[in-house]
């Protein structure tokens, strides 16, 4: 695991997940938008937004097959930018490549919806193979939007988003995500106050839309006070009914018979309660911890498939938890203002699992190839079985393989006192200084 610092001072921010090499998206207070590259210091690429930015996130918000960076501000500004750079600058063996010239930073799109945002998600919410964008507001509103084109030019983006839902929440919305339901179907999952979450029912029909007002191309004006809301309290005791929720859904479990059934999703809160829930009724395990949890991840750092959830706390504290409640964790030297995690091009041409910590003292920091050989714990003993060595130096050593009391009396010699190992005469040569190696034996490093 290595550590990269970047000195800048960002609120917002998401791993980019392109076709290749990830990227990191940023965004500040003033506008900014800025792409970092591999283990560069500096922008690869910056843009300039209208407002502060509270949202960024990167995804197919138009459904041609291709990535495109979000940015919302609080004033409810949409900005959509292009940053794929074009077919004739291919990228250098680094996997480095040039910046985009003047004329291609101009804004692809901009559009005005309401204002106050808080939260995004950019995925198909509906199950019908289309992205959709999805706002959680400081109000305890969430609208769902769909982007209408307006051109069948795959070229150029011409088109609105157009409002399909929106749904008023009981508890501020800080956290939206997806998960699969009892039938495979996507839910969209938003949490709620005090360990709780909500399930918002996604009842649009596109043929039965009503026409925008004339004059009025603003997704506002396709809004329908319509409540289609499912709450679920994880737990009867809560110590506080108001503490903040964060969650997130559809955490990989590696390759299982049947893709059926609820998928799982975690849940934190600030006074420092994790779950992990398989389902609206099955509590995998619960986890308090000392700490204020104010950020939720998953991310695979085993290499297993199954995605281990990771919980940041403000002072720095980070919890990587797999599905059996097996706890890893490290100290953050500062205090954090914002947090991520997944799969990014740090290091050589390969994207590997990063922790993104933004301090309050104007830093980046990029905790990157953060991998695990395991999370269960284990001992020595298992891991000399792994190695075809072990085995014969035993037979050599005339130790029995299976008489575990002598293999561990053997381990605790040869580790703690190798000068007093008995000779053994099946064994017994001598090396061209004269000296009796047999009373040294030695247990492969590798096993070690």
């Amino acid at each position: 695991m290595g550590l990269l610092r970047v000195g800048v001072n960002f609120p917002s921010l998401t791993v980019f997940p392109s076709l290749q090499l990830n990227e990191l998206v940023v965004g500040d207070t003033n506008g900014k938008l800025c792409v970092y590259k591999n283990d560069d210091s500096k922008p690869w690429t910056v843009r300039s937004c209208q407002g502060m930015l509270t949202c960024v996130g990167v995804g197919d918000v138009c459904n041609r097959g291709k990535n495109l960076v979000v940015a919302v501000s609080a004033e409810g500004w949409f900005n959509l930018f292009d940053l794929t750079p074009p077919p004739s600058k291919h990228p250098d063996a680094s996997g480095h490549q040039e910046p985009p010239v003047a004329d291609e930073q101009k804004l692809v799109f901009r559009q005005h919806i309401p204002a106050n945002t808080k939260v995004m998600l950019i995925n198909d919410i509906d199950g019908d193979g289309k992205f959709e964008l999805v706002v959680g507001y400081t109000d305890r509103v969430v609208r769902a939007f769909r982007w209408e084109d307006q051109s069948e030019s795959s070229d150029h983006i011409s088109g609105q988003l157009v409002l399909l839902k929106k749904w008023l929440l009981e508890g501020q919305v800080d956290s939206l995500s997806v998960n699969p339901g009892p039938d495979g179907a996507p839910e969209m999952m938003v949490s709620q106050p005090g360990c709780g979450y909500a399930i918002l029912l996604c009842t649009w029909k596109s043929d039965l839309q009503p026409p925008a007002e004339e004059g009025d191309s603003s997704a506002t004006s396709r809004e329908a006070p319509v409540r289609d809301v499912i709450l679920h309290q994880t737990s009867g005791r809560i110590h506080n009914k108001n503490v903040s929720t964060h969650l997130v859904g559809s955490i990989g479990r590696g390759c299982t018979k049947t893709d059926a059934g609820s998928g799982l999703f975690a849940l934190c809160t600030l006074d420092g309660t994790l779950k992990l829930m398989e389902g609206a009724d099955k509590l995998l395990w619960s986890v308090q911890v000392d700490h204020q949890l104010f950020a939720l991840e998953k991310l695979d750092v085993t290499g297993n498939g199954h995605e281990e959830v990771i919980a940041c706390a403000w002072d720095g504290q980070t919890y990587i938890i797999d599905h059996n409640r097996t706890v890893a964790r490290f100290q953050v030297d500062e205090n954090v203002s914002a947090f991520c995690a997944g799969l990014y091009a740090c290091k050589g041409d390969h994207n590997s699992p990063c922790l993104v910590y933004v301090s309050f003292n104007q830093k980046i920091y990029i905790y990157w190839d953060v991998q695990l050989e395991r999370m269960e714990s284990t001992n020595l003993l298992k891991i000399l079985e792994t190695n075809p060595e072990y085995r014969d130096l035993l037979q050599q050593l005339g130790v029995e393989a299976d008489d575990v009391s002598a293999v561990r009396d053997l381990i605790h010699k040869t580790l703690y006192f190798p000068e007093k190992q008995p000779q053994n005469s099946s064994s017994q040569h001598r090396d061209p200084a004269g000296a009796d190696s047999s009373n040294h034996p030695t247990i492969p490093e590798d096993g070690l």
